[in-house]
């Protein structure tokens, strides 16, 4: 099923129980085969914010530490 359109929460929520479901059948989330249930939320949250931000929405992109 392909993910909805939207930028709030509730539709944010839902696409990532839509993504974590497709886990749960295939064993994957489109192509990417996550090595555990953790790394698949975290690739599901990724990509249903990815959708959101796509939409309109004004979600910041989580900024990494650099190590020097």
């Amino acid at each position: 099923m392909p993910l909805k359109k939207g930028k709030s929460k509730k539709v944010v929520s839902e696409n990532i129980r839509e993504l974590i479901h497709a886990y749960e059948r295939k064993g994957k989330i489109g192509n990417v085969k996550p090595r555990s249930k953790k790394h698949a939320q975290k690739i599901a949250v990724a990509i249903a914010l990815q959708q959101a931000r796509k939409s309109g929405a004004k979600i910041p992109k989580k900024l990494r530490k650099k190590k020097f």
